[in-house]
């Protein structure tokens, strides 16, 4: 447990149309309080599976759970080391567009009325403004990991950019997952209900209310840019090694992840076909050189499967 102070405690202005976490800095370390359920146990196991992906690990924010104690009052939550060097700023897209446009990027896409114009705009503005090549396969990554954990809160105050000291701009590492897996147990998603009618009322908010049209959009655009490669083994070790969580909510979580993973296949299968390729590779590389068939989007499925 750790005890937090009024002097730690930080003004959330990265808005939540859920209302805002108590948040804390001490010692470079942030925390953030549940406010509408198991917030904290989603973050960390997002970033524990994405550690077994094909993301590189400055690439996403790693999460740990943690107990807090905060004027009298004990709450469940999640710490993360701050990634922000010294001299560094998060700019989110939001700011970012209205510092340079003086009007909201979040009201500006909703006066387009095609979806994938509107991740287009996104891409294409956030280019523009900060010079950042390939934003596109970033936002591809992002919506991917949305799509698979159900993430219903990723809006333009928590998706930015990081501008050093010369104000030169970096991509920024993915953070802000909490609200997925059915974390709402407070309002939207009871622990009582039916899981699998729960997960057909889950909508994405970022381009559209529906996930699986916002995943299609960014890979038809962009590709398919991430795989995942854990196992059902690896996310029962994780949510075992927690250890502040009730196990009620880690079976939800664990039900819902297996149920993701049957949905999304296509995205282990580059998993399976690089431990094939390797395999191959092993046996005739003294003779020719093997590449295997691309592999860009969940339409091409079947041809690992």
């Amino acid at each position: 447990m750790v005890q937090l102070f009024e002097q730690d405690i930080k003004t959330n202005d990265r808005q939540s149309s859920k209302g805002n976490q108590l948040k804390w800095c001490r010692n470079n370390v942030w925390y953030k309080a549940d406010y509408m359920g198991y917030e904290g146990l989603v973050e960390y196991v997002v970033s524990r599976l994405l550690e077994k992906s094909s993301l590189k690990q400055e690439e996403y924010v790693l999460y740990k759970t943690e107990e807090i104690s905060y004027k009298r009052r004990k709450y469940l939550g999640c710490k993360s080391e701050n990634f922000l060097p010294e001299g560094w700023q998060l700019i989110t897209l939001e700011r970012l567009f209205y510092g340079f446009y003086n009007e909201s990027l979040y009201k500006k896409l909703f006066t387009i009325p095609e979806h994938s114009e509107r991740l287009e705009f996104i891409v294409d503005q956030t280019e523009r403004i900060t010079g950042i090549s390939d934003f596109g396969k970033y936002m591809s990554k992002i919506l991917a990991i949305d799509t698979f954990f159900m993430n219903e809160d990723r809006h333009m105050h928590n998706i930015g950019v990081l501008m050093d000291a010369e104000e030169k701009y970096h991509l920024c590492p993915i953070f802000d997952n909490g609200a997925g897996l059915l974390s709402d147990i407070q309002m939207d998603y009871p622990m009582e209900e039916n899981i699998n009618n729960l997960m057909e009322e889950a909508r994405s908010k970022t381009l559209c209310e529906d996930f699986d049209e916002q995943i299609e959009i960014a890979e038809e655009l962009y590709g398919q840019q991430i795989s995942l490669e854990f196992t059902k083994k690896d996310v029962k070790e994780i949510l075992d090694m927690e250890s502040y969580y009730p196990q009620e909510y880690k079976e939800r979580v664990f039900e819902i992840i297996m149920n993701r993973r049957r949905k999304y296949r296509y995205l282990f299968c580059i998993t399976v076909r690089r431990i094939l390729g390797i395999l191959v590779i092993k046996q005739v590389q003294k003779f020719s050189h093997v590449e295997l068939p691309g592999f860009h989007s969940r339409k091409n499925v079947q041809k690992c499967l």
